[in-house]
């Protein structure tokens, strides 16, 4: 649970940032993570993140950072609040901190994280090369067959752009943002053709949907044999129905909170036993 990265934007209301973290573990348990096999801990209880931040920070260009898309893309996008800060312009970094730490072969992406996981690789090799020793391996992205999924307004799914849809959504909620739902742009009434290849919700089905659905979606569209509102409906039942064992899931949870407490604590002992180690070999190959 990244807090620390929490902070970079909302560094004015800090407030939920706890009740946060503890949702954000049910969320990933309601979605099957088992902490058997996955290591749930908060970033902010394992202060070595801070330290390889900080040591990464000292071997790091400028120029690296202020190339990064995401870096003006979310200026650009978040213009009320003020990002012009060394936190949140220094954030891949602690990124990169956060991943090459527990020595990452592969991180599971969006193609959005594409430019951060590389210049995590650029960190990761800038110090293996400066201090002559081969402390961490260079990670790879890992993309799924369906690497980008945009938010309900076309824009990157994020929630600071509150344009999302959550893994808690559901009934009324979920049918509502499902329906306002961007499509092709190009598609102005029920008789137009339309293209899926450049319409959100029918990505969406394709997670969503049976093959043979997104197929007939996908023909039936090109001829205008189906119209928006219907398509959005399908997606919308469709969508709850795979959500309603997370939703089960979720609501264990919520009220067996004290689980996930166990979770976490049992979670930030053991990631603070492998960062302990992997700063040893930092501090090593510094010689600090």
């Amino acid at each position: 649970m990244a807090d620390w990265h929490a902070i970079t934007s909302e560094y004015a209301s800090t407030q939920d940032i706890r009740n946060n973290s503890v949702n954000m573990v049910i969320d990933w348990l309601a979605a099957g993570l088992d902490p058997g096999k996955s290591t749930l801990f908060v970033q902010s209880a394992v202060k070595e993140h801070a330290e390889l931040f900080l040591l990464l920070s000292m071997i790091t260009p400028l120029a690296w950072l202020q190339r990064n898309p995401t870096y003006k893309e979310m200026q650009a996008e978040l213009s009320s609040k003020d990002l012009s800060t060394f936190g949140f312009l220094g954030y891949p970094v602690l990124q990169a901190a956060d991943i090459i730490m527990y020595k990452a072969y592969g991180v599971p992406v969006g193609v959005d994280q594409l430019p951060h996981i590389e210049l995590t690789r650029e960190i990761a090799r800038r110090f293996n090369y400066i201090y002559q020793k081969e402390v961490f391996p260079v990670p790879e992205p890992l993309l799924t067959s369906v690497p980008k999924l945009l938010g309900i307004d076309g824009r990157k799914m994020s929630k600071s752009y509150e344009n999302s849809i959550y893994l808690s959504d559901r009934g009324k909620e979920l049918s509502q943002k499902v329906a306002s739902m961007f499509t092709d742009p190009q598609r102005m009434r029920k008789k137009d053709p339309g293209d899926p290849d450049i319409c959100n919700v029918f990505t969406f089905h394709g997670l969503y949907s049976s093959a043979e659905d997104v197929a007939e979606i996908n023909q039936a569209c090109r001829v205008a044999g189906i119209g928006c509102i219907d398509c959005k409906k399908m997606l919308a039942a469709r969508v709850e129905e795979a959500l309603a064992p997370v939703h089960k899931r979720m609501d264990y949870y919520q009220r067996n909170v004290q689980e996930i407490y166990d979770i976490i604590a049992n979670g930030n002992k053991q990631a603070t036993a492998i960062a302990r180690a992997t700063l040893a070999e930092v501090r090593d190959a510094v010689k600090i």
